[in-house]
């Protein structure tokens, strides 16, 4: 609303001789009104990031993914260094009620992490080059050392040129306007070469994505997406005919599609390909390995956008399941999920309705098999914080 004061105010022509004297006269408070709302985004930065200690942002902080940094940083799983406080940054146009984000820093007296709501509207026109939230991409990214961008649900189509499957469900359009041109404005991409990115100014800043924070990753370079996996990838089109394929083919787990047990995970393991040379072969110790991650995704990465590297794929090849980029060395993007708390927690994992072998992760997974690579995933990354 203050935003939208704001902007009618700014195109008002006030040395219009249609304004009396003593309609100009009222509008000076106005005008004083206006000077104050134009800053008033700086100002909230300002006081969010402290001038003191350092910052980690967390993009959607929903308590859901407030919690998940919570358990991996205070169980050092995630060994940030000393002195990090978390701003979790989104639109106020997007679908969640981060009403209840604010609510649980305040219940749980949270003092090292605070939340940052920007105004300023994008759309499917705006968002790869400058927009009325350039200035605060920019003030954002100055008073930080890294960002994480988590998982959630389908990109619009739209946004990287292709008509919509009817695969394909978009929940929360303005979360991706948000994400796609913050990423834009930190890596540039094809949709503008003459863009200057962010991190031109700050290269070792360190960027996680996480399942669609990859995908969202290559969007906003100019990649493209498959939109649905076992239809566009293996031509298959049933649930039953997705289950009789190989675990390693399987990318979620489709027995949610049954609704018969509502205890299930709608994650399934599978293993993956790492690539010489790549982070994640040096997040695993060994190329050779193939260790089991933690999957839930429906897409997948097709055209890559500007500056990426593959670095791990599904077994067969055809699915990327992590991304680095060539130019700047702390950028990394995984197609799984290291962050699940549930991975870290001594319970067993069900994904078969009425079944369970009463194993957690580390037990059934434990030492190469994927309980490493996890662990060494956080540590590898918490490294690239200064």
């Amino acid at each position: 609303m203050l935003y939208q004061l704001c902007y009618c105010l700014s195109n008002i022509d006030f040395n219009s001789k249609k304004l009396i004297p003593v309609k100009r006269i009222i509008l000076i408070p106005i005008l004083l009104a206006l000077f104050a709302c134009q800053h008033t985004v700086e100002v909230q930065q300002t006081e969010i990031f402290s001038e003191e200690g350092k910052h980690i942002v967390l993009m959607h902080p929903t308590v859901f993914n407030l919690e998940r940094f919570i358990f991996l940083t205070e169980n050092n799983i995630f060994p940030l260094p000393e002195g990090y406080r978390a701003v979790g940054v989104y639109h106020e146009s997007a679908a969640y009620d981060y009403e209840l984000s604010h609510n649980f820093i305040r219940n749980n007296n949270i003092e090292n992490i605070a939340l940052l709501g920007l105004q300023p509207t994008l759309a499917p026109d705006n968002l790869f080059g400058e927009n009325p939230l350039t200035s605060q991409f920019g003030q954002i990214f100055e008073k930080s050392e890294g960002v994480i961008f988590f998982g959630g649900p389908d990109i619009p189509p739209a946004l990287y040129g292709k008509p919509t499957s009817l695969l394909t469900v978009i929940t929360d359009p303005h979360r991706h306007y948000l994400e796609l041109s913050f990423l834009f404005h930190l890596l540039g991409g094809f949709q503008d070469e003459g863009f200057t990115p962010l991190l031109e100014e700050k290269p070792d800043f360190s960027i996680l994505g996480i399942c669609l924070g990859m995908q969202t990753m290559n969007v906003a370079t100019g990649g493209t997406m498959y939109q649905d996996i076992p239809t566009e990838l293996y031509d298959t089109h049933t649930v039953e005919d997705v289950l009789a394929k190989s675990a390693d083919n399987q990318h979620r787990n489709y027995h949610i599609h049954f609704r018969t047990d509502p205890d299930i995970e709608p994650y399934t393991f599978h293993r993956i390909r790492l690539e010489p040379g790549s982070i994640a072969e040096t997040i695993a110790g060994n190329s050779n390995l193939t260790p089991y991650v933690y999957s839930s995704h429906h897409q997948a990465l097709k055209k890559m956008g500007k500056g990426w590297r593959v670095t791990s794929h599904s077994m067969d090849g055809k699915i990327a399941e992590a991304i680095e980029h060539e130019k700047y060395p702390n950028v990394y993007g995984v197609q799984y999920h290291p962050e699940v708390i549930k991975l870290y927690q001594d319970e067993p994992l069900n994904f078969i309705p009425g079944q369970t072998d009463g194993s957690s992760f580390f037990e059934g997974y434990p030492g190469e098999k994927g309980k490493d690579f996890h662990l060494n995933f956080w540590s590898y990354f918490a490294g690239t914080f200064p």
